[in-house]
C-alpha cells in the first residue's frame, strides 16, 4: 500500500515508517518538523532499505494536503501528527484544540476528497481518564480526561466514530497506546525532540548523560506500592509492529475499531529507573518533587482484544527498552 504518515519524522512515527518499509509498503511522510528533525528521514530510509517521499508542511494546510493526494494514490493514512504534552496542554488548551482537532478534520476532508478512506489514528490511554480502574479495557466509558491533551484524543475518536456511522465505507482503527519508550535496536533511530522532554525515559536519559543534575520524580504519595505512578511502558518497536497489524486489519475491515496497544503490565517510575540502572550500569540521581497536573496513579492496559483480534503481543522487555535507549544515546547520532 501507499501510506501517508502524518508526523512521520517524530518518535513513534519514524519507527513505524521503518516497519512499514520493511513490510513492503511505500511511505509518504508529512511533518512540519515542529518537534522532530529532518535527519530522521535518512535514518528511516537506511533502516527500511527503501526511499520515502518527505513533505515538510502542516496538516492544517488543506491546499498542501490536496497536492499530496493529487500527486499519487494514497491507500491509507497513519495519523500521528499533533501536540502531545499533558502539562503544556493544561497551560495552552486553545493551541491543542486548534492543532489536534482542527488539523485532523482538515486531514479527513482531504482524505475523502482524495478517495482514501482508511486511517489508523494514534490515540492515547489518557482517554480513560481518572475514573476507570486499571487495567483499562476498550469498552470502558470515556469522556472525562484529566487534561486538554486527553480531551483532544477523546473528541477526535468521537469524530471518527461519527464519520464511520455516517459513511460506513470508512476503515478506521483507533489505537490507544500507553507509554512508548526505547529506541531502534541498531542505535540509529530514537527519540530526539526539539523541545524540553516531558516523558520519563528521555528525562532518565538526560540524568544518565549528565545533561541534568537529577531526575525529578513527580510525586511519591500515590496509592501504589512505592508511591510513584505506574505506567505501561511499551517498547517503541513493539508499538510500531502493532501499527502494521492494525493497518492490515483496518484495510480489510469496514467500520471503526478500537484497540489498546500495551504490554498489559505496569511499572512504577522507580521500577523503570532501577531497570535503566541495571541495563546500563549508570546510577540515576533522583529527587522527589510535587505531583504533576493531570497525572493519575495507575495506567496500564488490558491487551486481550489486541491479542485476539490483531494477534499483537509485545516481545521486548523493560531491560531491552533501556538497553536500546542507551545504545541510541551513546552511539546512534551522527
Amino acid at each position: 500500500m501507499n501510506v501517508l504518515v502524518t508526523g512521520g519524522t517524530g518518535y513513534i512515527g519514524s519507527h513505524t515508517c521503518v516497519a512499514l518499509l520493511q513490510a513492503g509498503h511505500t511511505v509518504v511522510i508529512l511533518d512540519n518538523l515542529f518537534n522532530s528533525k529532518r535527519e530522521a528521514v535518512g535514518r528511516i530510509e537506511a533502516l527500511g532499505g527503501k526511499p520515502v517521499r518527505f513533505v515538510q508542511g502542516d496538516m492544517r494546510d488543506s491546499a498542501l494536503l490536496g497536492e499530496i493526494f493529487a500527486a499519487q494514490t494514497i491507500d491509507a493514512v497513519i495519523h500521528f501528527a499533533g501536540l502531545k504534552a499533558v502539562g503544556e496542554s493544561c497551560a495552552e488548551p486553545l493551541e491543542y484544540y486548534g492543532t489536534n482537532i482542527g488539523g485532523t478534520v482538515t486531514l479527513l476532508e482531504a482524505m475523502r476528497a482524495g478517495g482514501c478512506k482508511t486511517i489508523v489514528f494514534s490515540s492515547s490511554a489518557t482517554v480513560y481518564g481518572g475514573q476507570n480502574p486499571s487495567p483499562f479495557r476498550e469498552d470502558m466509558p470515556i469522556g472525562q480526561a484529566t487534561c486538554p491533551y486527553g480531551s483532544t484524543k477523546i473528541y477526535i475518536e468521537q469524530i471518527l466514530r461519527d464519520l464511520s456511522a455516517a459513511e460506513p465505507d470508512w476503515h478506521i482503527s483507533l489505537l490507544r497506546y500507553f507509554n512508548p519508550a526505547g529506541a531502534h535496536a541498531s542505535g540509529l533511530l530514537g527519540e530526539d525532540p526539539n523541545d524540553i522532554p516531558n516523558n520519563l525515559m528521555p528525562l532518565i536519559s538526560e540524568a544518565a548523560l549528565g545533561k541534568r543534575s537529577e531526575l525529578v520524580i513527580f510525586g511519591s504519595d500515590y496509592d501504589t506500592p512505592d508511591g510513584t505512578c505506574i505506567r505501561d511502558y511499551i517498547h517503541v518497536l513493539d508499538l510500531a509492529d502493532g501499527h502494521i497489524k492494525a493497518l492490515a486489519r483496518a484495510a480489510a475491515t469496514q467500520g471503526c475499531e478500537t484497540f489498546n496497544l500495551g504490554t498489559g503490565k505496569g511499572l512504577s517510575v522507580l521500577e523503570l529507573v532501577h531497570a535503566f540502572e541495571a541495563a546500563t550500569g549508570v546510577k540515576i540521581p533522583c529527587r522527589i518533587g510535587p505531583r504533576r497536573p493531570g497525572d493519575i496513579a495507575r495506567c496500564y492496559a488490558d491487551t486481550t482484544k489486541a491479542e485476539q483480534t490483531l494477534h499483537f503481543v509485545c516481545t521486548r522487555s523493560a531491560e531491552d527498552m533501556c538497553a536500546d535507549q542507551w545504545r541510541w544515546l551513546t552511539a546512534g547520532k551522527e
